[in-house]
């Protein structure tokens, strides 16, 4: 990636990390005090399935970090470019090692992007990209910890209110914490993933809210469905789940995903991506997206549909004769509304080059002039560079924002395959 591709790090960059722990450490204290709450009511199903929420997401998302930490530390250059003092956990493996063992690996990544974010933007140390480095991981970790986490807390608070009729404080502190939570990860995760546009249109007030307004419009009425199927078939949320990440985890298969450096941890991705999956569409594949998106969104719209008639037939007659008509007008309609945001948002305010990009001697004359092109890896193949880049995110960008890629290596050649990571 040339010098210069990248905005450096700036007082915004280091105020949204800021605000990132206060998310992360806000939505965690949220958890622990709705837990409490059901273990002193003597709801001990209920607080037995938070828990274990809390858990499954904190160990996937600690081995993501590991998986990482790891990786990282094989790049050639990597710690030269960083510093000692200033990689993640310096080079105490072990001492790294038994904090993610304890769940906070996550916790000191945050901790360590603000202590290196603070050097750069108010002491103006050196070490930008490595800061810039940080929060893209944070980015992804982000997005795997609200998925996992938040998304089905989020229809385990909406399935107990409807099971119980009647909600208490606590709850809509946690629903609101939760879906806070998915917001701030979608906008965040959609910027992170801009800065490896070459030349991008700025990301205004405008584009941001619809982006927001799409995925918030899309997830919303899906776990609303959740939540009520949940209701009156408790027992088979856990087969319907379990059936359905199944075949997302074939289909992420199916698509040769090729995020990890390890066989181990690509299958680790790919079941988090089924999970993500079961809540909203996320691209992880090379090649044309709206095809997969129209049979992503197609079979979401029938799984949705199957949700809602089956509540409706099994539901109390009684207690939801107020609330009946109005979920089963305005979900559909919502989930249409952001169907046609979306549609808006890619017709309208998708990042477009507004320039043809340079040719670079060697490269073909009947390049897409809308084509985004992703230089310089080599800080993670066999050649140091000037530049520190992380490739899991460029991986995602590239996937993302383009539909023909061009990837250029540091020698001036290109190719038409994605970097291994």
């Amino acid at each position: 990636m040339e010098r210069g591709t990248f905005s450096k790090y700036s007082w915004t960059d280091f105020v949204f990390s800021v605000i990132g722990v206060c998310t992360f450490l806000a939505d965690w204290g949220s958890d622990v005090w709705v837990a409490t709450e059901f273990y002193c009511r003597g709801d001990f199903f209920w607080f037995g399935v938070l828990v274990g929420l809390m858990v499954l997401s904190s160990v996937v998302v600690q081995m993501f970090s590991w998986f990482w930490f790891k990786y990282d530390r094989e790049l050639p250059g990597f710690s030269a470019q960083t510093g000692a003092k200033s990689v993640l956990f310096g080079d105490r493996v072990k001492l790294s090692c038994l904090l993610h063992v304890l769940q906070l690996g996550f916790l000191f990544r945050h901790i360590s992007a603000i202590r290196q974010g603070f050097r750069v933007w108010w002491r103006k140390e050196e070490g930008s990209e490595y800061v810039v480095y940080l929060i893209h991981d944070l980015s992804m970790l982000r997005l795997i910890e609200t998925f996992c986490e938040s998304a089905p807390q989020l229809t385990l608070m909406i399935y107990v209110i409807l099971r119980t009729n009647k909600a208490r404080t606590v709850q809509f502190v946690s629903i609101a914490a939760s879906a806070t939570s998915i917001a701030w990860m979608v906008v965040d995760y959609h910027r992170c993933l801009r800065a490896f546009l070459v030349d991008k249109a700025k990301q205004g007030w405008g584009s941001s809210l619809i982006y927001f307004l799409w995925n918030l419009l899309l997830i919303a009425p899906r776990v609303a469905a959740l939540a009520l199927f949940s209701s009156v078939l408790p027992g088979f949320i856990a087969a319907h789940f379990l059936m359905l990440w199944f075949v997302f985890l074939l289909w992420a298969w199916q698509q040769r995903t090729n995020f990890m450096d390890s066989v181990g941890g690509e299958w680790l991705y790919r079941s988090t991506v089924g999970l993500i999956w079961y809540f909203s569409w996320f691209n992880v594949a090379e090649g044309r997206t709206r095809g997969r998106s129209l049979i992503y969104h197609s079979f979401m719209t029938i799984d949705g549909a199957i949700l809602l008639v089956t509540w409706w037939c099994y539901r109390d007659l009684v207690q939801t004769d107020v609330y009946v008509l109005p979920l089963l007008i305005s979900l559909p309609l919502t989930y249409l509304l952001g169907l046609l945001f979306k549609t808006l948002y890619y017709c309208c305010f998708h990042p477009k080059l507004w320039r043809p990009l340079g040719r670079e001697p060697g490269l073909p004359s009947d390049l897409p002039d809308a084509e985004v092109s992703f230089r310089d890896f080599s800080i993670q193949d066999s050649t140091p560079s000037s530049t520190l880049v992380n490739k899991r995110m460029a991986c995602h960008a590239n996937n993302f924002y383009t539909d023909q890629r061009v990837l250029r290596n540091p020698h001036g050649t290109n190719g038409t395959e994605p970097p291994h990571l």
